[in-house]
């Protein structure tokens, strides 16, 4: 008796495939980041520095007048 007892729940568990894994191409594996964000980190970084540099000028300039 047990052993019909094994057999129906065996029949009635189904069999569970693995889900296949998309497959990634280079890009998508190199960069983490989206490309949106990249562009605007770089954007922010020189105009930043931009600021940066005029402030400097503002001061070196500032200096020669005294």
């Amino acid at each position: 008796m047990p052993e019909t007892q094994q057999t129906q729940q065996a029949q009635q568990t189904p069999q569970h495939q693995p889900t296949p894994q998309p497959q990634q191409t280079p890009q998508t594996q190199q960069s983490k980041f989206p490309r949106g964000l990249i562009i605007r980190l770089i954007a922010y970084l020189f105009v930043g520095h931009l600021f940066a540099f005029f402030v400097y000028l503002l001061f070196v300039l500032g200096a020669q007048n005294q």
